[in-house]
């Protein structure tokens, strides 16, 4: 048998230990034996293969390529700024690697600096005598005293209690206070047996001696520490879009530089000239900004996130966060308060919702005597913080006197002269009190074995018999709370003569009324729920607490609306196959109560075989599988234990399920972000690239250096770049459904606007400004200018100069793909305005100054240049916005509504 089966005496002997507790000698070799009482670190990488990783991952390996071939040309061509180019593009592979790694560290030390779960001190009785020990240094076997507040060390099976009630939430997810007591119990499960506390719960009331049975790993808490260091982190839908868009762009400079390659050859340029031309065009259709612009933008959205109390711990999760389809949420301390309040009184067939009662007085009046019972039956110890006092027992308890201090207003203080404890059998208390009218014996407890003992009712018009009507209204009342999700508590009282015999003080009682006690969810919940469902987002409860409890709080909060919303308990939804789960899981409204630790990870598993992007929220050790198999784990900041927040992508400093929706938003704007930038960068590389196939096919001047094509990637381009990675949130993006999985971050209809549209336009100007300048200066078609001559430098300083300007009105115009740039207002965004100014700046200082010509081989340009270039800008904004008006004018439908529809 289980050691929650046994007796006491059978329990203590099956641990060879006794009512004295063990020897140090014993313990000490119990120690080596068994191990430090302590939850291995959830596993990790090291520190220095962390920050490597910032440097080894593909699109890095692609820049790493692009800086050897850069070396190896200007090794075999010197003079022509490859070598400058390949420094360039090592320094943002050191950049990009080192603030991607600084970013996470220091969320890191953020969750570091909060609280640990489990006790330091323990004082288990050894030797006969109470020592103070480690509690890492507990061993099977060790005896322990344990009283209200105090953290549980290890798993314990009770062998002596006295009113004792702790909390499971951190491990089984159910928020009541649960009795404990030393009866050997008739439970298969020992996470719900009466007479066991497990590692990291809570004694909220009572004292008792327990007996350590398991320690460390072996716990309860160490085996879902186990299972969640054993799960694997997955890639975030960010992190498979950049590898994606990293072979993409690997192919394509390959295959470009290949082709030119063998059109050189074709045409009979030396094999070595040729072939440092062909590392030049690779070079040149590699993104060398796109990295940084990358990981910049989302170092940004996760500050602007943390300002709304959402600490990210792993950079891409802040995208993940925005392409969430499901978001599995914990009930207690997320949806809820985790604390008890008041919500319902029944009293002489009348039900009262206290919270807005406008009967206070008469309630005063006729009940007064139920707030006298609520306000001293109890057994809460007031402590001073800070000068306060505060009440420290159950939460529930907690509430009562609350309510009945609401009541009674004026402070009342009746001694306390006897006291009937609470146990599981009696599941009521007893106190007894001196008061102003004699002694009185107020009476608490769970109205099925209240009842019986009652023979007359309190009522209105004072106290009468308790009749069968009266009871069974009683009995109704119960019934409809509970249906509504309260826990429910009767009252009843009794004067006692002097000379009483305390085995007959429970007795012929007077009946007072229930009340009806909630975890209340937090305010702002219904309105995150409902912007969830407007954005597609489908949310799910899964909790450990009872099935009626979390219907109630799902329907308070709007999770659920439906009359009978599918509800999984955690017993059945062991009997039931993920074929089956799978197919449940479309359901629009669905609760899985009574959950253990392993089916939430198991449904998080079989949402991701839906090809859904799972978002999890959780605070306790149970939830840790679950967070860390998820997209994005979202753990409670105040809350949540260690290995919640250690398992989770993302910490939520507030404990606020309303918080999460501020983040998707955040979230859902990087993406968007992410491909206005795509589309600025990449409209520059067309300018870039057909200046080089023009060299090649028609015998003119290279229009553009690489170190002038260097000038426009990592210097004018950058901080425009970034000015759009940080554009706000369309305050339309939370009526829309999540993206599609398989939608690409670079799709087809982004890449024809940026290379065939954009680029083209761009591409157009720049070489129209260049011929401007050389036919200006006498240039005839065939002949070779020499690098230094003043006209060729004046000529690839026009066409760097004229893309430029071009890139300065393309900022505003990818703002977005369809809204008009003139929609916007122009201060709305800082960074593109100063990035502009400093693109503007730098582009006068390369071309005026001598320093600027030195570096990037450029010489001063006329105004009528200037001249002759603006009118391509102003034709580019001119047929952008008409393209951008015939898509709004013919997308009228929104392909996604049905989408959003469907979800609600």
């Amino acid at each position: 048998m289980k050691i929650h089966n046994l007796t006491v005496e059978k329990a203590i002997e099956s641990l060879k230990s006794d009512l004295q507790g063990l020897t140090s000698i014993e313990a000490k070799r119990r120690l080596q034996e068994f191990g430090y009482n302590r939850v291995e670190k959830i596993k990790g990488e090291s520190i220095l293969l962390r920050f490597s990783r910032g440097f080894t991952h593909f699109f890095a390996l692609i820049l790493w390529l692009a800086a050897l071939l850069a070396l190896f040309a200007d090794y075999k061509d010197p003079g022509k700024g490859m070598g400058l180019l390949a420094i360039a593009i090592l320094g943002v592979i050191l950049v990009n690697g080192v603030f991607s790694f600084w970013q996470e560290y220091q969320a890191e030390q953020a969750i570091s600096m909060l609280q640990k779960l489990l006790p330091n001190q323990v004082k288990p009785l050894r030797d006969n005598k109470v020592l103070q020990v480690q509690s890492s240094e507990l061993v099977p076997g060790d005896l322990l005293v344990l009283e209200e507040g105090d953290s549980v060390p290890a798993d314990c099976r009770v062998i002596q209690a006295f009113g004792l009630k702790v909390n499971n939430a951190t491990v089984t997810g159910e928020s009541i206070a649960l009795y404990r007591d030393e009866q050997p119990s008739q439970q298969d499960n020992i996470l719900h047996s009466t007479n066991i506390l497990l590692a990291g719960t809570s004694v909220v009331s009572g004292q008792a001696k327990v007996l350590v049975f398991a320690t460390g790993m072996h716990t309860e808490f160490g085996k879902i520490a186990h299972l969640t260091q054993s799960s694997k982190q997955t890639q975030s839908p960010l992190q498979k879009e950049v590898i994606f868009l990293s072979r993409i762009v690997a192919i394509l400079a390959t295959g470009l530089g290949v082709i030119f390659f063998l059109i050189g050859q074709l045409i009979g340029l030396s094999f070595w000239e040729n072939f440092i031309f062909a590392i030049g065009i690779i070079v040149a259709n590699v993104p060398e900004g796109l990295l940084p612009t990358v990981t910049l933008a989302l170092a940004m959205a996760s500050k602007r996130m943390a300002k709304k109390s959402a600490l990210i711990r792993h950079l891409p999760s802040v995208e993940t966060l925005g392409s969430a389809t499901v978001i599995c949420t914990d009930k207690t301390g997320t949806l809820t308060q985790n604390s008890m309040e008041v919500k319902k009184l029944f009293l002489s067939g009348q039900v009262y919702n206290f919270s807005s009662s406008e009967k206070l007085d008469s309630l005063t009046k006729n009940y007064r005597v139920l707030f006298e019972a609520a306000l001293f039956c109890h057994n809460l110890k007031e402590t001073e913080n800070n000068g306060k006092t505060a009440l420290l027992g159950e939460p529930m308890e907690i509430a009562l006197v609350k309510m009945a201090k609401q009541v009674l207003l004026e402070p009342i203080k009746y001694p306390r002269l006897y006291e009937v404890a609470f146990d599981s059998d009696r599941k009521r208390l007893s106190t007894l009190h001196q008061t102003s009218q004699g002694l009185v014996l107020y009476t608490k407890g769970a109205l099925e074995t209240l009842l019986p003992l009652c023979n007359k009712i309190q009522t209105e018009n004072g106290i009468e018999e308790l009749s069968l009507e009266v009871r069974e209204s009683f009995n109704q009342a119960q019934n409809s709370m509970a249906e509504q999700g309260l826990r429910v508590l009767a009252f009843a009282y009794k004067t006692v003569e002097p000379n009483y015999e305390p085995s007959s003080l429970e007795e012929n009682l007077i009946l007072l009324g229930i009340v009806g006690l909630e975890d209340p969810p937090r305010p702002e919940v219904p309105n995150a729920i409902e912007k969830c469902r407007n954005a597609g987002i489908k949310v799910i409860m899964l909790t450990g607490d009872h099935p009626k409890t979390a219907k109630a709080i799902a329907r308070e909060v709007g999770l659920v609306r439906s009359d009978n919303p599918t509800i999984i308990t955690g017993e059945q939804l062991q009997k039931i196959s993920d074929t089956q789960l799978q197919l449940i899981l479309d359901e629009k409204e669905i609760i899985f109560a009574r959950l253990a630790a392993d089916q939430k990870m198991r449904i998080v598993i079989i949402l991701k075989r839906k090809s859904e992007i799972v978002a999890v929220t959780g605070d306790g050790v149970n939830d840790a599988p679950a967070l860390k198999n998820a997209d994005i784990g979202i753990a409670m900041g105040i809350t949540g234990t260690d290995v919640a927040r250690e398992s989770a992508h993302m910490i939520l400093m507030d404990d606020n399920f309303a918080s999460i929706v501020n983040a998707i938003e955040e979230g859902r704007a990087v993406f968007d972000n992410i491909r206005k930038f795509l589309t600025y960068i990449l409209t520059s590389n067309v300018p870039e690239l057909i200046p080089y196939l023009a060299f090649v096919l028609f015998k003119i001047p290279l229009p553009l250096t690489i170190i002038q094509i260097l000038a426009v990637d990592l210097g004018t381009d950058m901080l425009p770049a970034l000015g759009l990675g940080i554009e706000k949130p369309n305050p339309e993006i939370m009526n829309k459904p999540p993206r599609p999985l398989k939608e690409r971050l670079v799709n087809l209809p982004l890449l024809i606007r940026a290379y065939l549209f954009l680029g083209v336009m761009e591409a157009i100007a720049a070489l129209s400004v260049f011929f401007f300048v050389l036919h200006d200066g006498g240039w005839k078609y065939g002949e070779i200018l020499p690098s230094h001559n003043i006209l060729y430098l004046q000529a690839t300083t026009a066409c760097l100069s004229t893309i430029i300007v071009m890139q300065v009105v393309n900022v505003f115009l990818c703002k977005s793909d369809r809204h008009s740039a003139f929609s916007y207002n122009l201060f709305s965004n800082k960074l593109v305005l100063l990035g502009v100014i400093i693109e503007l700046g730098l582009i006068l200082w390369i071309d005026y100054t001598s320093l600027g010509n030195l570096i990037f081989g450029t010489s001063p340009i006329s105004l009528k240049v200037w001249l002759f270039a603006i009118p391509f800008a102003i034709a580019m904004l001119i047929i952008e916005e008409c393209r951008k008006w015939i898509v709004r004018r013919n997308k009228t439908l929104e392909p996604t509504k049905g989408f959003v529809e469907l979800r609600k």
